[in-house]
C-alpha cells in the first residue's frame, strides 16, 4: 500500500487556509486547493477551535536572526564575548546569556538557538476567566441558562458598570470554549451555544431552495411601510414555520422593535390549519400590537388573504431566497434551536409548553435592544398602548 507523506504547509499556505475559512469555505473546499484531505486542513483549523491565532511578532529588544549568526561565526573564531558585544552594540551579558543557554561556545548553532527563542516564547497571556474563577462561575451560570458569549459580556457590562473585575469580552468566552488549552470553561459547555460545532465558522448562505417562490396575489416587502422597516412603532411581525422530525412544524413569530417572541402550536403544515392558527393567535394581542406580518415564501401562507380578511393584518413577502429580509425572525429561528434541537418531534409540544420555551427566550438580555429583555421592552409597549 502506498502511503502519502505527511505535508507540512508553509506560513502563505496557512494564511490561505485562514482567509478562505473566513469566508464561509467548508473544509473539503479548502482542501481541495491543496490537492488534500479534507483532515489535514482541519488538524490546522481546529487546533484553535476555528479561531485564527494572532500573528507572532518577535520583540524590539530580541536577538535576531543575524544576530545569531553573527554570535556563532565569532565563536568559530574565538572571539571574546566582550568583542562579539561591541561588534553587535549589545551589553557583554547578553552575548553571554544567549550562549550559555544555547549549548555553550562548543555547540552554539545560531539557527537552533534562534528556534529555541520562538519555543520559549510560547507563553501566552493567562485567560482572564482562568484567574478570576467567580467570574467563571457567572459565566458558565449564564452559558447554561443557554445565554449567548455576546448577550453574557453585554448583561456584565450593564450589571456591573464600575466593577472591571466582573468584565470579560465575548470573545474571550468563544476562545475559552473553543481552546480548551486555556482551562478556563469546560468543554461540555459547548453544548449549550447557539450552533454546537467544535470550531467557530462563518456563515455565508442559505438553505432556502426554489420551491419557495409563487404566492398568487403575494404583496412585496417593498411595499411594507416605512414605518415597519425602521422599527420606528411597534406591531409589525416577522414568521416562519421552524421544522421537526416525523413532519412536526410550529409558528414562529417575532415583534420587529422590541424582539418579543410567540410560539404558535401548528397541527400540519397546509396552508389552512396554518391560517387557522394564526388567526386564533392574533386574539391575544390589541390591533395596535399587530399591524403587519412580514413571511418569506412558503406554502404554508398560500391563504394570507383570507388571514388579512379575518384580521385585518396585512401580510408582507420576501422576495425568493431572500430571509435576511427577516432577518429578527431568521435569528430568534436560531436561538429556538438550542430549546427544540433538529431532529426532535416538535408535535409533543403542548401550546403551554411552547409558551415556557418563548418566555425563556424572552427573558434573555438581547445586544440590540441595550442588553434589557424582549419581555421587559414588549410590557413597557403594552402598557403605552393600555
Amino acid at each position: 500500500m502506498k502511503y502519502r507523506t505527511r505535508t507540512y504547509y508553509t506560513v502563505a499556505q496557512k494564511a490561505l487556509m485562514w482567509e478562505r475559512w473566513k469566508e464561509g469555505w467548508t473544509l473539503h473546499q479548502i482542501a481541495k486547493l491543496f490537492d488534500r484531505a479534507h483532515t489535514s486542513v482541519q488538524g490546522i483549523l481546529g487546533a484553535s477551535g476555528g479561531i485564527r491565532p494572532a500573528e507572532r511578532h518577535r520583540a524590539e529588544v530580541a536577538l535576531t536572526l543575524p544576530e545569531r549568526e553573527e554570535i556563532s561565526r565569532a565563536v568559530m573564531a574565538g572571539q571574546s564575548i566582550r568583542t562579539v558585544a561591541a561588534l553587535l552594540g549589545r551589553a557583554a551579558s547578553t552575548v553571554s546569556r544567549e550562549i550559555r543557554r544555547n549549548g555553550g561556545q562548543e555547540f552554539y548553532r545560531a539557527s537552533q538557538a534562534d528556534q529555541a527563542a520562538w519555543d520559549r516564547g510560547r507563553r501566552p497571556k493567562i485567560c482572564k476567566l482562568a484567574e478570576n474563577r467567580a467570574l467563571a462561575r457567572i459565566v458558565t451560570d449564564k452559558l447554561r441558562m443557554l445565554w449567548s458569549p455576546e448577550q453574557i459580556a453585554g448583561w456584565l457590562k450593564h450589571t456591573y458598570p464600575r466593577d472591571e473585575s466582573h468584565r470579560v469580552s465575548h470573545e474571550t468566552i468563544y476562545r475559552s470554549l473553543f481552546i480548551q488549552a486555556r482551562g478556563a470553561l469546560k468543554k461540555e459547555l459547548l453544548q449549550h451555544l447557539r450552533r454546537t460545532r467544535g470550531m467557530r465558522r462563518s456563515r455565508h448562505h442559505t438553505q432556502k431552495t426554489d420551491v419557495h417562490g409563487q404566492i398568487v396575489g403575494a404583496v412585496s416587502i417593498s411595499e411594507r411601510p416605512a414605518s415597519a422597516e425602521d422599527r420606528a412603532v411597534p406591531g409589525h411581525w416577522e414568521g416562519d414555520l421552524m421544522f421537526g422530525a416525523h413532519n412536526s412544524q410550529i409558528a414562529t413569530l417575532v415583534e420587529r422593535q422590541t424582539r418579543y417572541v410567540m410560539l404558535v402550536k401548528v397541527a400540519s403544515k397546509d396552508t389552512e390549519t396554518v391560517v387557522d392558527a394564526l388567526i386564533k393567535n392574533t386574539r391575544k394581542l390589541p390591533q395596535e400590537l399587530y399591524k403587519s406580518l412580514t413571511w418569506d415564501r412558503g406554502k404554508e401562507m398560500a391563504g394570507h388573504k383570507r388571514f388579512t380578511l379575518a384580521t385585518d393584518i396585512q401580510v408582507y413577502f420576501c422576495d425568493p431566497r431572500s430571509p435576511w429580509q427577516r432577518g429578527s425572525n431568521e435569528n430568534t429561528n436560531g436561538l429556538l434551536r438550542q430549546y427544540l434541537p433538529k431532529g426532535i418531534d416538535i408535535s409533543s409540544y403542548s401550546q403551554a409548553k411552547l409558551n415556557a420555551v418563548a418566555r425563556q427566550l424572552n427573558e434573555r438580555p438581547r445586544k440590540t435592544l441595550g442588553y434589557q429583555t424582549p419581555a421587559e421592552m414588549f410590557s413597557h409597549t403594552v402598557a403605552l398602548t393600555g
